[in-house]
C-alpha cells in the first residue's frame, strides 16, 4: 500500500490549502484514514480522522471550525481543505491509513508527508 500525499505548500495567514491523499489501493479496505502532523521539535500529532464504515469524524481541538476531512472513494483519496490558517499549523502534514484484521493484525500506512507553512 502507498500513500501519496499533495496540496501542501506556503499560504498566509488566514488563507487555506487543500491537502490531498492517494492510495494505491481502495479506501474501502481501510478501517479509518487521518491525518498528522510534525512540527519541528515536537512530536507527531493526531489532526483529523475518518472511519471508513460509519464515516465518523474526530478532530483535534486545533483542527475544530477550521479543517474538513473528507473522502472520495472513486478517486481513493482522503481530502484535508484547511481553512483560516494559523502560524501554529505549519508542519509536516502526513496521511495515514489503518487496515485491522480482527483478532490478527492490525497494519498502518503512512505517506511521505507534505510541508505546510503558514506566514503571519
Amino acid at each position: 500500500v502507498q500513500l501519496v500525499e499533495s496540496g501542501g505548500g506556503l499560504a498566509q495567514a488566514g488563507g487555506s490549502l487543500r491537502l490531498s491523499c492517494t492510495a494505491s489501493g481502495s479506501t474501502f479496505s481501510f478501517n479509518a484514514t487521518g491525518w498528522y502532523r510534525q512540527a519541528p521539535g515536537n512530536q507527531r500529532e493526531l489532526v483529523a480522522t475518518l472511519t471508513s464504515g460509519g464515516g465518523s469524524k474526530n478532530y483535534a481541538d486545533s483542527a475544530k471550525g477550521r479543517f474538513t476531512i473528507s473522502r472520495d472513494n472513486a478517486k481513493n483519496t482522503i481530502h484535508l481543505q484547511m481553512n483560516s490558517l494559523k502560524p501554529e499549523d505549519t508542519a509536516v502534514y502526513y496521511c495515514n491509513a489503518v487496515r485491522r484484521i480482527p483478532t490478527i493484525a492490525t497494519y498502518t500506512y503512512w505517506g511521505q508527508g507534505t510541508q505546510v507553512t503558514v506566514s503571519s
